[in-house]
């Protein structure tokens, strides 16, 4: 389950490793269930008569904490589609047993390069068919380091596809080698201030991360990424496992510090 030498090479230069069908067709549809059930619960949780109040982010977008989570709501106005849940694996003992997975552990310990690792948070991304919106070019880091500092250089992503990724429904297109280049630079015409510049992204080094359900990408928090919209007739659905060396706080046990954003490039 570890990287083959040529994946730890690959990460090394690229930033990223996909392995293709990792999870069975069985179990990546038993997933999609499950992650069905938690949008439904959380879609009537979210908008019953006294849930958590509904605030506006820098981008104009809408989130709202219930749950015990932050939702995200598409961009479209009056939407009531969910683009995003983080943490998400509490609310389903489905999603939360793939903590344990040796399919993502051990491929972590090398993308870390740590012996022992622990879960730092976990997001389910739901690109729904036609309504998928895209995210502009970022990296994790900026968001990471307004909760832990420096220690957001410590932290790596295993996507987990539940559909086909393709350049048509919106698969997340990452920036080879990107990660060498640190914190990049932030764009100064944003609304979301941790945006990355695209103006300073290098296109030509643009990989559109594509492949079958069940497949998994894995990449660390400098690497800088985006997504396109789901233009298709098909929705396009992701689990986000986020892990660090053992024994650090989650995400959510940490205090949140905007201003932060303003030690970084």
């Amino acid at each position: 389950m570890r990287f083959s030498d040529f994946e730890r090479e690959q990460f090394a230069r690229d930033g990223f490793v996909i392995r293709e069908s990792v999870f069975s067709g069985d179990e990546v549809e038993a997933l999609r269930v499950a992650v069905e059930d938690v949008a439904a619960r959380v879609t009537a949780r979210a908008t019953r008569e006294g849930a958590g109040p509904e605030r506006t982010m820098h981008d104009g977008h809408r989130i709202q904490s219930s749950s015990m989570a932050n939702i995200q709501w598409e961009w479209r106005d009056g939407s009531q589609e969910i683009r995003l849940v983080e943490p998400c694996t509490h609310l389903d003992d489905r999603l939360d047993a793939l903590w344990n997975d040796a399919r993502f552990i051990e491929p972590m310990k090398d993308a870390l390069a740590v012996d022992d690792i622990g879960p730092f948070t976990s997001k389910l991304n739901l690109k729904r068919a036609k309504e998928g919106s895209p995210f502009p070019f970022h990296q994790d880091y900026p968001y990471w380091y307004m909760a832990a500092e420096s220690a957001a250089s410590d932290i790596a992503t295993a996507i987990l596809y539940l559909d086909d990724a393709r350049a048509e429904n919106g698969a997340v297109r990452v920036v080879a080698g990107s990660h060498h280049n640190g914190p990049a630079p932030r764009d100064p015409n944003a609304a979301d201030p941790s945006l990355a510049d695209p103006a300073k992204v290098d296109l030509d080094k643009e990989v559109i991360a594509e492949a079958p359900a069940g497949s998994v990408l894995f990449f660390g928090a400098l690497l800088v990424h985006r997504s396109a919209p789901n233009t298709t007739g098909g929705h396009r659905r992701a689990l986000l496992l986020s892990y660090q060396p053992a024994g650090r706080p989650l995400l959510n046990q940490l205090p949140w510090r905007p201003e932060l954003l303003a030690e970084l490039p």
